[in-house]
């Protein structure tokens, strides 16, 4: 009886678990993203500007399904600012971020070796992208951006909150 038991009782509690991770993820979806940060000779960095955010961001988007992290990254980067990495793409670090009802995990990665590429930028997506000095970011450029910029340069130490 207690085998017989045992086995209601762990499917009732596989059933509820089942049923919470599902309600989860029904108020707080998990996505996954990546951006990259891409500095010149000049000690400038790349910022886009989006046509549907506010405010300037590193270059990045979603991961597509059977794609690295690395690989959306520059393709991103490719999609956004008409730049390819001319290498793979390092690991800067992973964030998270809680807004908006998700639960959002960001991998920035960084590359030094790029270039421009011809081709046509996404006019629907991308308001603008250019390099601005390190030390002179523009106006808008969002505090997620201004913080992994201070921590990349070693001006700050490193949180997991993005």
């Amino acid at each position: 009886m207690a085998t017989g038991l045992g086995r209601v009782v762990g499917a009732a509690g596989f059933a509820y678990h089942r049923v919470m991770r599902l309600a989860r993820r029904g108020r707080w979806p998990l996505t996954i993203g990546v951006r990259i940060i891409v500095r010149d000779g000049a000690d400038q960095v790349l910022l886009v500007k989006h046509t549907y955010a506010p405010g300037w961001h590193f270059p990045g988007g979603a991961i597509d399904p059977c794609e690295t992290a690395a690989d959306a990254a520059a393709r991103e980067l490719r999609e956004e600012a008409l730049i390819e990495t001319t290498t793979t793409p390092v690991l800067f670090g992973m964030y998270l971020s809680l807004t908006e009802n998700k639960s959002d995990h960001i991998a920035v990665f960084a590359t030094e070796s790029w270039k421009v590429i011809d081709g046509k930028a996404r006019p629907l997506e991308i308001a603008e992208a250019k390099f601005f000095p390190i030390r002179d970011l523009p106006k808008g450029t969002t505090g997620g951006t201004r913080r992994r910029l201070a921590e990349f340069l070693g001006e700050a130490d490193q949180s997991p909150q993005w």
